[in-house]
């Protein structure tokens, strides 16, 4: 075709001198126009005719295919290949600008089709995410590693072409360069283990709900990669984590929970001790005709009957030697019965109220019960519920919730002064 071109140029009555820099110009311009008019019909016709024929499948996977632009990628190797096939048919053999065409031509061919395999490689994730039962395969990790290592090939490829020496031979210097390859990519091989021990362990997957206060995670795992894991915190920002910070540091996965379908409350009410005291047969007698209570009431009347009778004390409940009903104890027993028979509280769980040790601020009863939901807002109204209604019903039991003064409390005090 090159002499062609000499052939045709010569007629047109270009100068000897001229000749061979016209040729070379007109053969550049078929290959440049060959290539371009191969990518647009492959783009504009025949990817058209392939979309139309992929939306029509029922199948997932083509789809994938265009999501992560596998297709469009492919048509760029079209041009490269006509590049290829052409200059050695149109330009001299012998020509620096052929050499450099097919040089030039072999370099974007390995780059795109190393970034053709890397599309390749999100599409089988994607796929890997949507159809796999189990996500602890740490597929994200491997398939970077696998993306590094198709990359890092086509670098030496590439190296290699315009050195135009084997690829072996420079692999063969690689040896000597291990440990400053493993000094730039120590995070990338921590990381990896890291991926591998999580997957093993099964310690964390995409959509869990983990803390990591060290680091300012508080949120939904988006994303586990080869160095970083992706944390959507609550308000909507993102912490992204070190890989390897998951078997390095200590951290909590809340997965458990929302499998369980419960979420636990402990809560503390902390009680005036100064408000603490006995109970009347008065005050026993009011309290027995709570619903809640008259069970549980009726039953500790007729146990301290029994052990002050056998202490000689039934005539006299008011000694100090005598078994008596505490405000605080009963007030206790009456959460116990409010939590149980409350229907959102899970009675398959643990559920009680304990107290805690007394501190400067007064007695701490512990609210310890699970919730039958595990959505957040749903939680939060329960357990402000539960609380308003303790919060209410204490001074029923002649029980004072304790809070520091306010200016308040100053003003009552002066005023009554």
């Amino acid at each position: 075709m090159n002499e062609l071109i000499t052939t045709w140029l010569l007629n047109q009555g270009v100068t000897s001198n001229y000749l061979e820099v016209s040729a070379l110009g007109v053969g550049l311009t078929i290959i440049l126009l060959f290539s371009t008019l191969s990518y647009y019909l492959v783009k504009h016709k025949v990817l058209n005719l392939v979309y139309k024929l992929i939306a029509k499948t029922k199948n997932t996977w083509d789809d994938a295919l265009i999501k992560h632009n596998v297709l469009i990628r492919m048509t760029f190797l079209l041009p490269i290949i006509a590049i290829l096939f052409l200059t050695p048919l149109v330009l001299p053999s012998d020509a620096l600008l052929a050499g450099l065409m097919i040089l030039l031509a072999k370099v974007l061919l390995t780059f795109q089709l190393a970034r053709t395999v890397s599309a390749l490689l999100n599409v089988s994730k994607s796929l890997y995410r949507e159809t796999a039962k189990e996500k602890y395969l740490p597929l994200n990790a491997i398939i970077q590693v696998v993306k590094l290592a198709v990359y890092l090939v086509a670098a030496i490829i590439i190296v290699a072409l315009i050195l135009d020496r084997s690829p072996i031979y420079l692999l063969s210097g690689l040896g000597a360069l291990t440990a400053v390859l493993i000094l730039v990519f120590q995070d990338t091989i921590k990381g990896l283990v890291a991926s591998i021990q999580i997957s093993a362990n099964k310690m964390v997957v995409a959509g869990d709900w983990i803390e990591l206060p060290k680091y300012g995670a508080d949120g939904d795992v988006i994303e586990i990669g080869l160095n970083t894991v992706k944390v959507q915190n609550f308000d909507k920002t993102i912490t992204t984590v070190p890989t390897y910070a998951l078997t390095t540091d200590s951290f909590k996965n809340w997965r458990n929970m929302y499998h369980t379908g419960a979420r636990r409350i402990k809560r503390t009410l902390i009680i005036d001790i100064a408000s603490i005291d006995f109970y009347s047969l008065e005050q026993i007698d009011f309290l027995t005709n709570t619903h809640l209570l008259k069970t549980y009431l009726n039953d500790k009347k007729q146990q301290l009957e029994i052990e002050n009778k056998s202490l000689n004390q039934h005539d006299s409940l008011n000694k100090i030697d005598a078994r008596q009903l505490t405000n605080v104890g009963t007030f206790r027993a009456y959460i116990e019965m409010y939590l149980n028979q409350h229907k959102v509280i899970r009675n398959d769980l643990t559920c009680m109220v304990r107290q805690l040790p007394a501190t400067e601020s007064g007695l701490p009863l512990e609210l310890y019960c699970f919730t039958n939901t595990t959505d957040w807002a749903k939680y939060e109204a329960i357990q402000a519920d539960i609380f308003d209604h303790l919060f209410a019903i204490a001074p029923h039991f002649d029980l004072r919730v304790f809070q520091h003064p306010t200016g308040f409390d100053w003003q009552g005090a002066i005023t009554s002064s």
